[in-house]
C-alpha cells in the first residue's frame, strides 16, 4: 500500500513538471512586436442613453443587463461578414446608439447596423481622397478632401462645405499640432444641425523639405513647419449650417493673429459656442462666448495668466439642473488639476475638487461628479463620486492600481478595467452607490513562461530634496547581489509622460526585460516636468529644458550606483525625441558617467523645433536667448567621449532631420567621432518589422560598447 501511495505521488509530480511549461528568455519580436504577450481583455461598451453595455466575447457581441448580468446576443463576426460581404478578422471598434444601431468602419466603408435584425442601416464609402472621415450623425458624414471640408448624405450625394481649392488653407482639421488638447477638426452641435471647425492659413509657415528615396531619382516632399520664434499658422473657427448652407466665422480679436483657438463646446441648446483663446505666448487665456448665428462676440466669461504658461486642455461642460452652471478644469488657480463650478452670471468659480493633485472629470448626472485622481498615489488612478450638494467625496476603487473607468450614461454603473504592479488586469462591474460589484474577467500573465527578472517600484527624492521621483527597476533574471552588473538608464523626462505607474509590470517596456535576461540592470525614472504631479513639478522645466530633467535623472542613478552590484564604469543611456535629447544632454553634460548612449529622433537645438510646443516651455528665442543657448546640443558636441549612436526617421515631420544632421556636422568639426543611422522611409517613430531591425540595432550597440 505504502507503495501504491508513493508511486501515485512521484506520478502526480511528474505531471506537474509537465504541465509547466520550461521558462525562456523573450525574443527579440516577441519584445518588440508582443506576438502573444497581450493580456486578455474584455472589450465592454455601452449603449447610448441606455444602462445596458455589450461585450464582445470569441468572435459574439452580448448585450448585458447590468442588474442580472443576463446575455443576449446581439451578432457575430461571421453574421457582419455575411451581412456585408467582407471578410474582417477581428471584431471593429464600434459604438451602440441609443436606437441600437451597431456603427463601426471596416476600413473602407462607415457602416451602421441593427444587429438583431440583421439589417443594414447606412453604408457609405468615402470617396478617393476623402481624409478623416467620420459620422456627423445618423444621416450624414464628413470627410476632408484637399484641405476643402465636405459632406456626404446616406444617399451618397456629395455637398461642400468650403472652397478654397490652397494648400495653405487647410479646413476641418486638427490645428497647432494637436497641442492644447486639440485632437479633431470639426464638432458637432447639440442639435445636429450645425457643425463648427477650424479653418488654417499656413501661407505664412516656413517650409521643410522631406526626402523620398522611393521615386526614381529622389523626391522632395515639402511640409509647413512653424520653428519657435518664427511665423505661424493663422487659425479660425468656422460654423456652418447644413438647412441654410451658410458659414459664419467667430469674431475673435483677442491678442495676435497667432493665437491659438481650442477647447471648444456648444451650449445645450446649440446657440453658443465657447471658445478658450489663448495667447501665442500662453501666458494668457481667454474662454469666450460667441453666437452661433451670427459668430458675434458676446463676452468673456473667465480669464488665466502665468508668467511662465497657461495650458488649457479641456472645454467646459454644462450641468442640466442649473443653465448658469458650468464645470472648469484647470490646475492655474490651486496648482494641481481640479474642477471647478462657474458661473455664467457672476465669472465666479468655486473649486468642487479640494485635493492636492490632478485630477480628470469623467462624467455629471444629477447631484453626483464623477472624476480619476491622483490623490491615493502620483502612480494610481482611482475613480471618486463626489456629491455636488453636500462637497463630500467617495473612493468607488478599492484595489490598488490603475484604473480605467468608463460609465453608464445614467451615472448608475461603472466598468472597471485596472491593473497592479503583479495583477495583469481585472474587468469588474460595479454599482456608483456601492451596492453591486461583478467580476467579469481576471487575466492571467501571459509572460508567465518567460524567465522575467524582478521588476521595483520605489522612489528617490528630486535633486532639489522636494519631490519624491518614481522609479522601475528591473533587475537581471538570475540577479546575483554579489556580482556587478552594467546599468542602462532608459529615459524620455519630457511634458505629457508618465513612464512609472503602478499598472501591470509597472508600464515595463519588453525590450527593457529583454535587457535585463541579458544580463543588465534597467532604470526607468520621472523627473520634474513629467505629468501628473501638479504645476509646480510640471513648470520646473520652463525657460532650460534638460537642466532640471538632468539633476533629476542623475539624481536617481547616483542612488542607484550607490548599491555594490551596479559597475560604475558601464553606464548606458537611451530614449527616444525628448528622451533622444535627454541622452545626448546627459552624455555630453555628464560625459565621465556615461560611457554608451543611443539617442533616437532627438531635439537638438529648441529653436528648430515647432512654435506651440517650444515656445510653451522654452518661451520665444527673442525674449530668452540664454535659455535656448545653454540648452542647445551644438556646442555641448566638443564634450562627448562615450560611444554614441543617433538613430533618426529620414522623413521625420515632428523632429526635423535638421536637428541631428547639425549635431553630426558639430561632431565633425569638432573632431569627435558619432556614429549615425538613418532609417529612410520612417517618421518620428520606427514602426512594424522595422522597429525589430532598430531595436536588435540598439541591443547590439550596448552589447558591443557597454
Amino acid at each position: 500500500m505504502k507503495k501504491l501511495v508513493l508511486l501515485a505521488m512521484a506520478m502526480m509530480t511528474m505531471a506537474s513538471v509537465e504541465a509547466q511549461e520550461p521558462q525562456r528568455l523573450l525574443t527579440m519580436e516577441e519584445a518588440v512586436l508582443g506576438t502573444g504577450l497581450a493580456v486578455e481583455n474584455l472589450r465592454c461598451t455601452w449603449r447610448a442613453n441606455s444602462a445596458s453595455y455589450s461585450v464582445v466575447d470569441q468572435g459574439v457581441i452580448y448585450e448585458v443587463d447590468p442588474k442580472t448580468g443576463a446575455r443576449q446576443e446581439l451578432t457575430t463576426l461571421e453574421k457582419i461578414n455575411a451581412l456585408l460581404g467582407t471578410s474582417l478578422k477581428y471584431m471593429p471598434a464600434y459604438q451602440m446608439t441609443g436606437r441600437g444601431t451597431m456603427r463601426f468602419h471596416t476600413g473602407k466603408e462607415l457602416v451602421g447596423i441593427e444587429p438583431l435584425r440583421d439589417s443594414i442601416v447606412h453604408r457609405y464609402a468615402p470617396p478617393a481622397g476623402a481624409e478623416q472621415a467620420r459620422y456627423a450623425d445618423e444621416g450624414r458624414f464628413l470627410y476632408n478632401s484637399g484641405g476643402d471640408l465636405y459632406w456626404s448624405d446616406r444617399g451618397g450625394e456629395e455637398h461642400r462645405i468650403t472652397h478654397y481649392n490652397d494648400p495653405a488653407m487647410v479646413c476641418g482639421q486638427v490645428v497647432s499640432r494637436n497641442e492644447f488638447g486639440i485632437t479633431e477638426g470639426w464638432l458637432l452641435a447639440p442639435d445636429k444641425m450645425k457643425v463648427a471647425f477650424y479653418r488654417k492659413d499656413e501661407s505664412r509657415v516656413s517650409k521643410f523639405p522631406l526626402l523620398d528615396v522611393t521615386t526614381r531619382t529622389g523626391s522632395l516632399v515639402e511640409i509647413r513647419y512653424p520653428m519657435a520664434g518664427m511665423a505661424s499658422e493663422q487659425v479660425w473657427v468656422d460654423i456652418y449650417d447644413f438647412e441654410s448652407d451658410r458659414t459664419v466665422t467667430l469674431q475673435v480679436t483677442d491678442f495676435d493673429e497667432e493665437r491659438y483657438l481650442t477647447n471648444w463646446s456648444f451650449s445645450p441648446d446649440s446657440k453658443r459656442i465657447y471658445v478658450q483663446v489663448v495667447a501665442r505666448s500662453q501666458k494668457e487665456m481667454r474662454l469666450n462666448e460667441y453666437a452661433v448665428e451670427d459668430g458675434r462676440f458676446l463676452r468673456t466669461i473667465l480669464e488665466e495668466r502665468n508668467d511662465r504658461f497657461v495650458e488649457p486642455l479641456h472645454p467646459i461642460s454644462f450641468l442640466k439642473e442649473d443653465p448658469d452652471a458650468f464645470l472648469y478644469t484647470t490646475s492655474n488657480r490651486d496648482g494641481y488639476r481640479n474642477i471647478y463650478r462657474g458661473s455664467f452670471a457672476k465669472g465666479s468659480l468655486e473649486r468642487l475638487t479640494k485635493v492636492d493633485a490632478d485630477v480628470e472629470l469623467v462624467q455629471v448626472n444629477g447631484r453626483y461628479l464623477y472624476y480619476t485622481s491622483a490623490e491615493v498615489s502620483p502612480i494610481e488612478n482611482h475613480l471618486f463620486r463626489l456629491d455636488l450638494k453636500t462637497g463630500k467625496s467617495r473612493r468607488l476603487t478599492p484595489d490598488e492600481g490603475w484604473h480605467y473607468c468608463s460609465l453608464s450614461p445614467d451615472g448608475r454603473y461603472f466598468i472597471d478595467n485596472y491593473s497592479s504592479l503583479k495583477v495583469p488586469r481585472v474587468v469588474r462591474l460595479a454599482s456608483t452607490d456601492g451596492k453591486l460589484e461583478r467580476e467579469l474577467l481576471r487575466a492571467a500573465d501571459p509572460s508567465a513562461a518567460l524567465n522575467y527578472g524582478e521588476i521595483e517600484l520605489g522612489t528617490v527624492k528630486s535633486a532639489d530634496g522636494q519631490y519624491d521621483n518614481y522609479y522601475r527597476l528591473i533587475k537581471p533574471h538570475d540577479f546575483d547581489p554579489a556580482k556587478k552588473y552594467p546599468v542602462i538608464l532608459y529615459v524620455y523626462g519630457g511634458p505629457h509622460s508618465q513612464m512609472v505607474q503602478n499598472s501591470f509590470q509597472a508600464l515595463l517596456r519588453r525590450w527593457e526585460m529583454l535587457m535585463a535576461q541579458r544580463g543588465y540592470v534597467v532604470f526607468v525614472m520621472d523627473n520634474r516636468g513629467t505629468s501628473n504631479r501638479g504645476l509646480a513639478y510640471e513648470q520646473a522645466i520652463y525657460g532650460q529644458c534638460g537642466k532640471c530633467e538632468m539633476a533629476d535623472q542623475v539624481a536617481g542613478l547616483e542612488w542607484l550606483l550607490a548599491h555594490a552590484w551596479c559597475d560604475c564604469d558601464r553606464v548606458g543611456v537611451h530614449g527616444w525625441s525628448y528622451g533622444g535629447f535627454m541622452t545626448i544632454s546627459l552624455m555630453t553634460n555628464y560625459p565621465d558617467l556615461f560611457k554608451v548612449g543611443v539617442a533616437g529622433g532627438p531635439v537638438i537645438d529648441w529653436k528648430w523645433y515647432e512654435v506651440m510646443y517650444g515656445e510653451r516651455y522654452m518661451g520665444h528665442p527673442d525674449q530668452n536667448a540664454e535659455g535656448y543657448a545653454a540648452t542647445s546640443l551644438i556646442p555641448m558636441a566638443a564634450q562627448l567621449k562615450g560611444k554614441l549612436l543617433i538613430c533618426q526617421g529620414a522623413i521625420d515631420p515632428v523632429v526635423v532631420w535638421q536637428h541631428s544632421l547639425n549635431f553630426v556636422k558639430a561632431c565633425i568639426d569638432h573632431g569627435v567621432q558619432v556614429d549615425y543611422f538613418p532609417y529612410p522611409t520612417h517618421e518620428h517613430n520606427v514602426r512594424g518589422k522595422d522597429r525589430v531591425h532598430l531595436m536588435q540595432k540598439v541591443t547590439d550597440y550596448f552589447a558591443d560598447y557597454l
